[in-house]
């Protein structure tokens, strides 16, 4: 599932991370110069291989294509034996369905996209290889600077199995227009879900099929925003061990008991209900929602896809403040393929994805394409690189960057999603339907009979 930092660990924790991942000392995979910190000189293939790359820009997307063109050509400046052929299947980066059976077929490309969430699946189906003695210090040079809680998600059992391409942390996305038009501080979003419930009791007496607050509960999202929302108020949705259910508590009926009331006794959710990934971002940015709980990507997508304009959006912290979910996305290394395909691999994701000023953080070129710039995420980047790409970042935003000060100047930590994440939302998904389609929801019953299932899911691991 779609930026204050993570929280956890500086450069000294981050070397302990990277040393861990490399065996430090014990002599790495063999190709290693550690006299030198430029990549190219120990990922260089000695052949020439071809690396298929996953979610290629399609061809509609003409500014993107271009970079994604400029890019291949720089890298086969420093990496001529490699022949980058990217790949671009309409909706194979973001369909589930799509994703697993690419997976049970073995036809994902050499590197392929995934949700942070989708590791445990991935490797019960031998998809990923081990890619830990190929990443260190000196084949990914800001190792260090990336944020520990981003590896650790795409970590099994010490192992690295992904390196990230962005992350993300949830906050409360409105619609500024409705804020002023209903006499709220489009500047202060709520913090409290008791300012949520207030404000959208406003917003919604607009009228005109306006909703105040909007919620999914259907494709695995529902159960993805229970779990947020439970995470706000300082809850789990599996305990410490990964092995038992935690959501059928007290904090877990405050999450459906409060979500209940403003559907049936507000009247501030709207009447269309089982909405998924999309139907918010149609209604926001059609001016029939004021807000929802969402990743700051999602403007991105509002703007690009359905015509809307920065200025009408906003952002504020997760109402509640105690934790917010925090995902994001990853490509992975296709297992069995080739060790010099490998080295291939791992040099374009370093020049694509994990370069300050270089491939997606070229900002000034993503300006001079007319791509946003501006968005507070992805940003998995600590200490003097995270100074370096903010500072860029600002200097060429295309977007009013204030209307987010209050998300980026009130961090809330972060909180990994679940194990078992999909399966864990699709259960949950049945929790928010319930609430959300039957004003006679016994909570209690919708409760325990998740909490039923939940077991069952996290028993089979």
């Amino acid at each position: 599932m779609k930026n204050a930092p993570l929280r956890r660990g500086h450069h000294a924790v981050a070397v302990l991370v990277a040393c861990s991942l490399t065996a430090c000392g014990g002599g790495g995979w063999g190709g290693r110069d550690t006299g030198s910190s430029d990549p190219s000189t120990v990922l260089n293939p000695k052949t020439k291989v071809t690396i298929t790359i996953d979610c290629m820009p399609p061809a509609t997307r003409k500014a993107e294509v271009k970079e994604w063109n400029e890019d291949v050509a720089e890298f086969n400046k420093t990496y001529p034996n490699v022949t980058v052929e990217g790949r671009s299947t309409p909706g194979q980066c973001m369909e589930p369905a799509r994703f697993t059976a690419m997976l049970k077929a073995k036809s994902q490309p050499d590197v392929f996209f995934t949700y942070f969430t989708d590791l445990p699946q991935v490797l019960a189906e031998n998809g990923a290889e081990d890619i830990s003695a190929y990443v260190n210090p000196w084949t990914v040079p800001l190792l260090q600077d990336i944020n520990p809680d981003v590896l650790d998600s795409l970590r099994h059992r010490g192992r690295l199995y992904g390196l990230p391409t962005s992350n993300y942390t949830m906050g409360l996305l409105i619609n500024r227009k409705l804020f002023e038009d209903a006499g709220l501080d489009p500047d202060d979003p709520p913090r409290t879900w008791e300012g949520v419930r207030a404000a959208a009791k406003r917003i919604a007496a607009l009228g005109d099929g306006v909703a105040g607050f909007g919620e999914y509960s259907a494709g695995n999202t529902g159960g993805w925003h229970f779990t947020a929302q439970l995470y706000s108020l300082g809850g789990d949705v599996v305990d410490s061990t990964g092995g038992e259910a935690a959501f059928n508590t007290d904090l877990g009926r405050q999450v459906a008991k409060n979500l209940h009331a403003m559907r049936w006794e507000d009247d501030s959710m709207g009447g269309t209900q089982l909405l998924k990934w999309g139907d918010l971002q149609k209604r926001l940015a059609g001016d029939k929602l004021g807000m929802f709980l969402a990743a700051p990507d999602d403007i991105t997508y509002m703007v690009q896809q359905l015509g809307a304009r920065y200025e009408n959006f906003g952002m504020g912290p997760i109402p509640g403040g105690e934790n917010t979910l925090a995902g994001g996305n990853t490509y992975m290394v296709k297992e069995g393929i080739s060790p010099d395909k490998i080295k291939a691999a791992i040099a374009w994701l370093n020049f694509k994805n994990l370069t300050v000023g270089k491939g997606q953080f070229d900002w000034s070129r993503t300006r001079a394409d007319g791509l946003p710039v501006g968005i507070p995420q992805p940003n998995f980047w600590l200490d003097g690189s995270k100074t370096k790409d903010d500072a860029t970042r600002l200097a060429n935003a295309t977007m009013p960057v204030a209307n987010f000060r209050t998300f980026m100047d009130n961090p809330v930590p972060g909180k990994a999603e679940p194990p078992m994440a999909q399966e864990v939302y699709r259960i949950l998904d049945d929790v928010m339907s319930g609430i959300l389609t039957d004003e006679d929801a016994d909570i209690d019953t919708l409760l325990s009979t998740a909490e039923t299932r939940v077991n069952e899911v996290l028993a089979d691991q």
